[in-house]
């Protein structure tokens, strides 16, 4: 039989049905509005998919391809649509043909990819990796000097997430309508190690209903007191990553900058509290998209939206079109430019890489990664990346840490061996292990020339509830204690005990220790009154019982496990409410509440 010809000017064959064929006949006119429709409908359809998907114009970008691949298979769907192919398979022939440049498209792109992906693997570029990073050597009591208590952060991100939400708990009209985002920024504000947490809104309904206004507040959490305070704005953040559709954080910087490269966006503070967004801008430096480094970060004012690029060197200035840079003195307040996970993964190229690839399979020479964890440390203003840092051949113990400016990228090695941060987490632990406290990841501290590892002990609930000092080179040498001082009394006391002849001025170290001042009984008020109504609420797993006094307006909030009685109070008893003077609104978080005659013993006497 003679090969079969399809000429979509006048028609192709179909099924062969006996000894004659049946064609579907599609005129010149039809089949071009037929591509013209599927042209116009992935169009269409594709601008939603970018929509939502957001990708950069940028060859960099790996979504970038992927995008164009989806265009070129909606193409081909669409095509199937309109002439029913999936239906009736005599249309076959005419969809392959038109499918051929989507496939071909889709093709380059693979090939792209391949080749892009093989410029930039470390098998190849081993080097290039390695010096993505500059790491210094330090010298460790130089650089790391007998810490002031007061800038140690004693919080994880846990434990801080965790007083967030309890103190957003304590502001009873907040909560119905918002919850605490977990994307949460340490950061040091006014010479203090804080982490700044957003809020986000509770659903999409209660979206719908307050996107108008914006997110009213957020929360500071004190890492050294512990101490969680709610700040309300004049005007709402109105741009946001938990906002929706033109007002999304990432939509409008993705409309506005279409070709850059974005990190995740870091959630800060300025000196004046006033709120904003660093979302840093990568570049692909080896290869199309192998050697991830920040060039420079958007500064985004989260109430107006209004938005400033930043370089982080003079050399990026020019690319990026921008005359600023971090190092300027306005710009000093920002914290986080280069993410932990970031700069984690850059010193282990360093650190595994330096000597070639091969060697970092074979003969792995001076080959070194850091440990699995990392903590935050504020010094000289800045906040910086602190992580231990192990040997290959033994992951044991450590030979070693890096501090790394989190704004400047400035790495520093310091060569301390000891004990494994996990090990020391299991020695503290294992001191008060009859009240099951977790152990925070630790920070290793300079006590009078002694390398330290210093961790926080909390309970389920994420308090803090006692501190304990682990010595670097002998983490059998462990001290606890309920409060910073006591800790380290202890652990003068151990390091004498085991022979460890360092001489630490207790008093003089800690002067530093930043406890909560107790407040002045002055900046109390009370009330006291019938009960004319009391409710209750669930509110994150806490019952909290609302008082309102005498028909007051107001209603006195306070938790169950603060003041047990609230569950027997009732309507008609009288009750003594303490609470804090300037305290205002529909609902007031009561400090104490005492209960005087109950509506059932009145009735009695009567």
């Amino acid at each position: 039989m003679d090969p079969i010809h399809v000429d979509f000017t006048k028609g192709f064959p179909g099924k062969k049905g006996g000894s004659e064929e049946k064609a579907v006949v599609i005129p010149p006119e039809k089949a071009t509005l037929k591509r013209i429709i599927a042209l116009v409908l992935t169009l269409i359809i594709g601008a939603v998919v970018y929509y939502f998907m957001l990708p950069a114009i940028n060859f960099k970008a790996i979504e970038l391809y992927i995008f164009l691949g989806m265009l070129a298979l909606i193409y081909i769907g669409v095509t199937i649509i309109i002439t029913k192919a999936f239906v009736d398979p005599e249309y076959a022939p005419y969809v392959r043909e038109r499918s051929k440049i989507p496939f071909i498209i889709v093709g380059v792109l693979v090939l792209v990819t391949a080749v892009g992906w093989l410029t930039g693997a470390v098998i190849f570029r081993a080097k290039a990796y390695s010096r993505i990073i500059t790491v210094e050597t330090g010298d460790f009591n130089e650089d790391v000097a007998d810490i002031d208590f007061s800038s140690v952060p004693r919080l994880d991100t846990d434990a801080a997430n965790a007083v967030a939400t309890r103190t957003l708990g304590d502001l009873s009209d907040m909560v119905s309508q918002f919850a605490i985002s977990y994307d949460s920024t340490q950061i040091n504000y006014k010479n203090t190690p804080v982490r700044v947490t957003p809020l986000e809104y509770g659903d999409v309904f209660k979206w719908f209903k307050n996107t108008k206004n914006g997110l009213p507040a957020y929360i500071i959490v004190d890492m050294t007191t512990q101490e969680g305070k709610l700040v309300r704005l004049e005007n709402g953040m109105k741009y946001s990553t938990a906002e929706h559709f033109s007002h999304y954080l990432m939509r409008v910087l993705r409309f506005k900058y279409p070709t850059y490269l974005f990190d995740s966006a870091n959630f800060e503070i300025d000196e004046d509290g006033k709120p904003f967004w660093i979302v840093p801008i990568l570049d692909k430096t080896i290869g199309l998209f192998g050697g991830t480094d920040v060039i420079g970060a958007v500064v985004v004012d989260a109430c107006t939206g209004d938005t400033t690029v930043i370089a982080t060197s003079d050399d990026y200035k020019t690319k990026l079109k921008t005359q600023y840079t971090f190092l300027d003195e306005q710009w000093q307040w920002i914290d986080r430019v280069y993410s932990a996970t970031l700069v984690d993964e850059q010193f282990n190229y360093y650190g595994k890489y330096s000597g070639g690839f091969f060697n970092s399979i074979f003969g792995q020479q001076d080959v070194k990664v850091t440990s699995e964890g990392y903590n935050y440390l504020a010094l000289n203003d800045d906040v910086y990346m602190y992580t231990g840092v192990t040997s290959v051949v033994s992951d044991q113990s450590i030979i070693g840490f890096t501090l790394i400016n989190q704004r400047t990228k400035e790495a520093k090695f310091y060569l301390v061996s000891g004990a494994l941060e996990t090990s020391a987490q299991t020695s503290a632990e294992g001191k008060v292990q009859q009240y099951e406290y977790n152990a925070t990841f630790p920070l290793l501290l300079n006590i009078s020339g002694e390398p330290t590892y210093f961790i926080a002990l909390k309970d389920s609930s994420s308090y803090v509830k006692m501190y304990s000092m682990v010595n670097v080179k002998q983490a059998t040498v462990v001290a606890i204690g309920s409060s910073l001082s006591e800790c380290l009394e202890n652990y003068a006391a151990e390091l004498k005990a085991n022979g460890i002849g360092v001489e630490i001025d207790v008093d003089a170290i800690s002067e530093g220790e930043n406890q909560p001042a107790e407040p002045e009984k002055e900046e109390y008020a009370s009330i006291t009154g019938v009960i004319s109504d009391i409710r209750s609420q669930v509110v994150n797993g806490e019952t909290v019982y609302y008082i309102q006094v005498s028909s007051l307006d107001a209603y006195y909030s306070v938790k169950a496990s603060v003041y047990e009685q609230a569950v027997i109070l009732n309507a008609g008893d009288t009750v003594t409410i303490e609470y804090k003077k300037d305290s205002d609104g529909s609902i007031i978080p009561a400090v104490s509440v005492k209960l005087g005659k109950t509506k059932a013993k009145t009735e009695s006497k009567d």
